[in-house]
């Protein structure tokens, strides 16, 4: 079967970006595209933006799971191609436009190739935030079709293509969003002892929180805190009644996360004594870490290095953070780095990947699946 289609697919997808529980457009062509195939042995159903597609088997003895997740992110792209983004503001930065296409494929394969097991793949929503796989998770329809395993995958774009790289355990880390509000009294810049600054206050506590990961985590376990952007004051003449600090963080242990949050929380009260300020906190979105299940991973290494047709990697665990690690939470799977060769990395502006990668990626899934249909779990 030529790819040819699905590379047509992955380009209208890419066009049409949308953020978290929004995807409508993205919704509506995914329909479509399944609306389009034998219809026989496939059961559709639809929860909120996400969609479930279930592929009954002939003599199914398991479920096998696949997630593809299909929001995009709000940034503006500045890749030139002659497909990028019509929504302004708005890009497939971290591949989920290859992740659906990918993802269409080996529903299409095995649409026309019956195999013993039921199939079901979801088509998530909102994985860059605010989170749509806890949510999925607690859907009737979830309950219904639960599967027994769940595998997803993720585009590398440090990979080259031909190349798939996982680990058993620990592959991505527990995150969390990181937002601090601090109020205190703004006023005129030449009275600065009638005022509580809070610019000041801001970079004092972005400071501080620096020193959580030095002196606050056990050096043999990881942890990143990350303050991505400041917001504060209104003119340069005038000082800051309020600032507003953003960020992130990352720990491979949940419980450094628990003793960073609590560090975190215990230097914004110092802030709040010291600044004469009023303080308040919210972690927004947080995502369990991706833990892949040793015996399944085992199992998909060993076939993988096997195949012969690819190249895998047995990789260290990064700092990345992905809501499907609420699923095999919940459900034993894994997830899988796949190597798509572009010069710029993950959530850039200029991110292009090698669209060989796809149909590597839908013969050797559909390749796997077929073999996992022949196992027990």
């Amino acid at each position: 079967m030529g790819h040819e289609k699905i590379i047509r697919a992955r380009r209208d997808l890419h066009k049409i970006p949308e953020l978290g529980f929004r995807e409508y457009k993205t919704q509506a062509y995914l329909l479509e595209f399944l609306g389009h195939l034998p219809g026989g042995r496939l059961d559709i159903r639809t929860w909120k933006t996400g969609i479930f597609v279930k592929i009954s088997g002939k003599n199914p003895r398991k479920t096998i799971g696949y997630r593809a997740d299909i929001d995009g992110l709000p940034i503006t792209e500045a890749t030139g191609l002659e497909f990028k983004s019509i929504h302004e503001g708005k890009m497939h930065a971290c591949g989920h436009d290859f992740h659906m296409s990918i993802a269409l494929g080996v529903i299409e394969h095995f649409a026309y190739h019956e195999i013993d097991d039921d199939l079901v793949f979801i088509f998530q929503p909102a994985e860059e935030g605010p989170g749509g796989a806890e949510p999925m998770l607690n859907t009737d329809i979830m309950k219904e079709w639960k599967p027994d395993m769940i595998i997803a995958l993720h585009i590398g774009p440090e990979y080259p293509v031909g190349t798939i790289a996982t680990r058993e355990g620990l592959l991505f880390a527990n995150t969390s969003e990181l937002f601090v509000d601090l109020e205190g009294k703004g006023g005129h810049a030449a009275y600065p002892h009638l005022t509580n600054d809070m610019v000041v206050a801001a970079c004092a506590l972005v400071t501080q929180l620096q020193s959580i990961v030095a002196r606050n985590v056990d050096p043999l376990d990881s942890a990143v805190v990350t303050i991505g952007k400041i917001t504060g004051g209104t003119v340069q003449n005038i000082i800051a009644e309020t600032a507003r600090i953003e960020g992130t963080i990352r720990t491979l242990s949940v419980e450094s996360m628990a003793r960073v949050k609590e560090r975190i929380e215990a230097l914004v009260k110092g802030i709040e004594f010291g600044y004469q300020c009023k303080t308040s906190i919210d972690y927004g979105a947080m995502y369990h870490q991706v833990y892949n299940y040793g015996p399944l991973t085992r199992e998909f290494i060993d076939f993988a290095k096997a195949y012969g047709k690819i190249n895998l990697i047995e990789c260290r665990e990064a700092m990345t953070g992905e809501d499907f690690g609420y699923m095999i939470k919940d459900i034993p799977g894994f997830m899988f780095w796949l190597g798509v060769d572009s010069g710029y990395g993950l959530h850039h502006a200029k991110l292009n990947p090698d669209e060989k990668a796809i149909g590597k990626a839908i013969e050797f899934l559909s390749d796997y699946i077929t073999f996992k249909s022949r196992q027990p779990l």
